[in-house]
């Protein structure tokens, strides 16, 4: 127990000396268009030091083997051409950049639960995801980017085809030299099988937390202790700080009751739940040393052409929770210096 205790110290050590480095990120969506100053002023202005750049590949179905990428048809920001512009403005001024390529299956439907129906289309599909991966974790190296993730929300794949995703982490390491994660969903992450060969657990962070059409402070704040404890544990028990790849909350009632939902439903524009669910989660989150920080979900190129006060989606552009953000990561700058 005292060899175990000791190693979980060295190994946050350098963590709890420099708990105020975070990463304060938002999730840079992309665009038909290229990167120019003025889609990167408001990411400065609301204070991130990171951004994750997402090229996207698109899969016809849940049982579809062949992942089509990379192509002319694609907007210029979901291909290498654009990923790569965009994570070089963004270091210029600065900015660090996670890449984090994501798949699209046609209808919306949820990619955890894509499943092959015979052992020669899994192989196809392995086939295919690799050459998607490595392409930008080639890309990743190349621009010098900052972490790099392997997938996201893929439950199913990892929990079937466990054998892939470890020789994959490999052929990853071969030629990209910077730090390494898979964005878990937030009901998969305890039993993703390979954060012992990464740099970070990741963690898209929707977890339930109340049933309240208006809920307060106080009950987010409960409702994530029961998660929270879950986390610190998993990241004693692999040594690895938990990151969240992806964070945030729809500006609607109910916003803790089901966060991950993406629907263009009607409920009643709420600003100020989502408000104060963003700031419960950086005040359970950003002084734990087993915490690294994170990616709020999402923030669009079009600064003020986006969001807004009749706006009931996740984007925090100009609503309140905007500035909740930007106390925060201004916070954690000034800390820092």
């Amino acid at each position: 127990m005292k060899k175990l205790y000791f190693l979980w110290v060295i190994v946050f050590a350098s963590c709890a000396s420099s708990k105020i480095d975070k990463v304060n990120g938002v999730s840079f969506v992309s665009s038909r268009e290229e990167v120019a100053q003025h889609h990167i002023d408001p990411v400065l202005d609301v204070q991130a030091n990171y951004a994750a750049i997402m090229p996207f590949g698109f899969i016809r179905d849940l049982d579809s083997p062949e992942l089509i990428f990379n192509t002319d048809r694609q907007w210029f920001g979901e291909r290498r051409e654009g990923a790569k512009q965009y994570i070089e403005k963004l270091h210029q001024n600065s900015i660090k950049v996670m890449v984090k390529p994501q798949i699209w299956i046609w209808d919306g439907k949820f990619t955890g639960n894509m499943e092959m129906a015979s052992e020669e289309e899994w192989q196809k599909l392995e086939a295919s995801y690799e050459d998607f991966i490595l392409l930008y974790a080639e890309m990743a190296e190349e621009t010098r980017s900052d972490i790099f993730c392997i997938g996201t929300e893929l439950k199913t794949f990892v929990m079937e085809r466990p054998d892939f995703w470890n020789q994959l982490i490999v052929k990853v390491r071969d030629v990209y030299n910077g730090k390494i994660t898979y964005a878990s969903n937030w009901d998969e992450y305890d039993d993703t099988p390979f954060w012992a060969e990464l740099d970070y657990i990741g963690v898209n962070a929707y977890f339930p937390l109340c049933e309240k059409q208006n809920p307060t402070i106080e009950t987010l704040t409960l409702g994530w202790q029961p998660w929270k404890t879950k986390m610190r544990e998993l990241a004693r028990k692999e040594g690895r700080p938990i990151l969240f790849t992806e964070f945030g909350y729809r500006s609607m009632d109910f916003t803790g009751k089901k966060p991950w939902l993406v629907d263009r439903n009607q409920e009643r524009v709420n600003l100020k739940a989502q408000a104060d669910a963003t700031q419960v989660i950086f005040d359970q989150f950003w002084n734990e040393d087993w915490f690294a920080g994170g990616f709020v979900w999402k923030w669009f190129m079009q600064h003020d052409e986006v969001g807004g006060i009749e706006d009931n989606r996740f984007t925090p552009q100009n609503k309140p929770a905007e500035s909740v953000i930007r106390r925060q990561y201004a916070h954690g700058k000034k800390s820092s210096l």
